[in-house]
Order: structure tokens, then sequence, then C-alpha cells
């Protein structure tokens, strides 16, 4: 199949994905934008299993919804909205991880943000971890708010109610800063039932 690079990779990225978990079940979503293009990404297909999932099950699409391939019996991630929002924002942006990670998703549904309290918080995720304004599963409003929550420099946001979503120009790095968005929510939750937060100058 063509675009199979991005679709193996992103195959290889959810089964770990799924084995450190940072989603349950068939929750969250992995895409990449296909080289040389602006609109053009290729996502995990909705409801499938990480683990049985092959490269020819990845769906490549337009930001505008248009399919360019798409499996028997598959449709693209309900989420895929989120995704081309975030292409269509940010140019610099080559991958988009959401995950349902579960200290990270805690956060989002107290309706807080996560504060800047690690010092590998800076170089990884340029800080503090915004929290976007709720929108419903797979809407627009949804999409276009986390979009903004991440900015036109940012690198991840939290979802109200929902999740967490990190960016980066390679997949590599987008997978590392979603493991840390999850591993300084876990930290921070912690450290507040041993004391008050120092937060780094």
């Amino acid at each position: 199949m063509e675009h199979y690079e991005q679709a193996a990779r992103i195959v290889a990225f959810s089964k770990r994905m799924y084995e450190e978990r940072l989603v349950s079940a068939t929750s969250g979503n992995l895409s990449e934008r296909i080289p040389g293009t602006d609109d053009v990404f290729a996502i995990t297909p909705s409801s499938e299993d990480y683990l049985t999932m092959t490269p020819d099950r990845i769906v490549v699409m337009k930001t505008d919804g248009t399919l360019i391939y798409c499996p028997e019996g598959a449709k693209p991630s309900s989420e895929w909205r989120l995704h081309a929002a975030i292409y269509r924002d940010r140019k610099d942006v080559n991958a988009v991880v959401h995950t349902h990670s579960p200290y990270a998703t805690a956060f989002a549904t107290v309706g807080q943000s996560i504060p800047p309290a690690l010092a590998e918080m800076l170089p990884w995720l340029g800080g503090g971890v915004p929290l976007a304004k709720y929108g419903p599963l797979g809407t627009w409003d949804l999409a276009d708010n986390t979009s903004a929550a991440i900015g036109e420099t940012g690198v991840s946001a939290l979802m109200a109610n929902h999740g967490a979503v990190a960016v980066a120009a390679n997949m590599k790095t987008a997978y590392a800063r979603a493991a840390y968005i999850e591993d300084a929510a876990r930290v921070i939750v912690i450290a507040k039932g041993i004391g008050e937060l120092v937060i780094p100058e």
C-alpha cells in the first residue's frame, strides 16, 4: 500500500501506547502527516484492537474528511477532526498522539491543567500542560478548542473530561511527550500526597 512507512510506524507506536497503558482497549488515536502535503494524514482506524492492528488497516484521509484510503470494514478514528485541526493550524506538526492515560486524564476530569513542577517538563513539554475547553467527543468544537489550547508554539494539551494530546515534528518525539505528560501527572499526584508542590523558578 502507498504510505506504508507511515502506517507501519503508527501501528508500532499504537502497540507501544497500549502496552505502556497510555490507553485502554481501543481508546486513543495516533496520526502522521503524509510528507510533502499540508492536508493529508494517516490515522488509526476507529475501534480496532491495537494488538492485532496491521499497517493495511491504517486510514489515509484529508483534513476536510475526504477519504483517500480506507480498508474494507474500517473507518477513521472518531477523533479525526482533532488531528485535522492540529495539522490545519500547525504546519510544523507532523505527528499527533492522543491518549487516555489515567493520571493526565484525572487532571482533565477535575478541570485542572498540569503545573510545571518537574524539571524535565520544560525541555520536553515547554512547561506545564494547559487544559482545553470541553467539547463533545468527535466534534469540531473539541478539535478547535484543543488546537487553540496547544497554540502556535505549544506541544501538548489536556482535553477537558477526556484525555491528553501531544504533538511534534515526528512520531518518536510526539510519543515521548505523551509519555512525559502521564509521568508528570503521576508524580505530581504522588507529590501532593506528601506536601505542597514546589514549582521551579
